[in-house]
C-alpha cells in the first residue's frame, strides 16, 4: 500500500477552479491519489459531469465526443495510462479536435515502483511524438498559469494539449507494508 508525503492541496484547489472558470463540463479519468482533490471537487459539484473510465483510451474518445456535443472536457490521467493512449492520439490528429489532458507523473522523482518508470520516462516523449504540445508544471506556482495556457490552446487554438504534473509536485509516495 503507498501514500502520499502530506502535501499542499492550493494548486489543486487552483486547477480545479481553472478548470471551472474555462467551462470545463466534463471530467474524465481512471482513479489516480495525484488527482483525487480535483476528481472529489468534479464529483461534487452539479455543473460538471464526472466519468470514471475502464482505460485511459476511453478518455480521449470521451473528451472527443464532449467537443463534438458542445461541451468541453478534460481527461485526467497518470504517466502509466499514456501509453494506454497512444494508438487513440491518432484521432485527434486525424480530426484535428481539441485536446485537455492533466497528467500526473510516476517514475521520475524518489520513485519506489520499477513498473513506473518506463512510462514515466517515455510519456513526454510519446505525447510529442503524436503532436500534442506538453507543458510541464514543476512547482505549485507554475501550475494555475499552464493549466490556463493548456485550456485557450486546446479550446481557443484547437491544439491538442498535456499539461504535466511533475512527481516532485504530486509529492514522494512511499511503501508502507500491510500490518
Amino acid at each position: 500500500m503507498s501514500s502520499h508525503t502530506e502535501q499542499d492541496t492550493g494548486w489543486q484547489e487552483k486547477i480545479f477552479a481553472t478548470l471551472k472558470e474555462a467551462g470545463i463540463q466534463q471530467v474524465a479519468y481512471v482513479p489516480d491519489a495525484g488527482h483525487s482533490h480535483v476528481i472529489r471537487r468534479a464529483q461534487a459539484d452539479a455543473d460538471i459531469r464526472d466519468v470514471v473510465l475502464t482505460t485511459e483510451e476511453e478518455g480521449v474518445a470521451l473528451v472527443s465526443g464532449a467537443w463534438l456535443g458542445g461541451q468541453r472536457a478534460v481527461l485526467l490521467m497518470q504517466s502509466s495510462g499514456v501509453g494506454n493512449c497512444v494508438n487513440m492520439f491518432s484521432l485527434l490528429q486525424s480530426c484535428r479536435f481539441p485536446f485537455l489532458t492533466l497528467v500526473t507523473m510516476r517514475g521520475e522523482y524518489a520513485e519506489f515502483n520499477p513498473w513506473q518508470c518506463p512510462m514515466g520516462q517515455a510519456a513526454q516523449a510519446s505525447m510529442e511524438l503524436m503532436g500534442i504540445t506538453v507543458l510541464r508544471a514543476s512547482t505549485p506556482d507554475e501550475v494555475p498559469e499552464l493549466v490556463a495556457a493548456g485550456i485557450d490552446a486546446a479550446f481557443e487554438g484547437g491544439q491538442q494539449v498535456a499539461v504535466l504534473l511533475s512527481q516532485r509536485l504530486i509529492g514522494r509516495k512511499k511503501w508502507k507494508p500491510k500490518k
